[in-house]
């Protein structure tokens, strides 16, 4: 994983281990979002503008759970945030 659980519950502020299982899924889930939008196996690990996108994709993704998530909303807003980084083709 580029970010661990402990990174992601500072940056939620979450203090509590209640709900780590569902943290570590969205990790997972956000990670693999990131790899689609930038057409990657593997994210790089020495790249802040990633790691911040992985922070909002969780962020997101913990926010708005159940039918109230938009995907296209965050898959146009990691586009944006990625789009230096995205290969133009797998």
């Amino acid at each position: 994983m580029l970010v661990d659980i402990d990174e992601v519950k500072e940056y939620l502020r979450v203090d509590h281990e209640d709900e780590d299982n569902l943290l570590l899924n969205l990790i997972c889930s956000a990670e693999q979002l990131c790899c689609d939008v930038l057409r990657v196996d593997e994210l790089p690990t020495d790249n802040g503008v990633v790691r911040s996108a992985v922070y909002y994709a969780v962020g997101y993704l913990y926010e708005n759970r159940g039918p109230a998530a938009d995907t296209v909303d965050l898959t146009n807003m990691l586009k944006s945030l990625l789009s230096s980084s995205r290969k133009e083709v797998f």
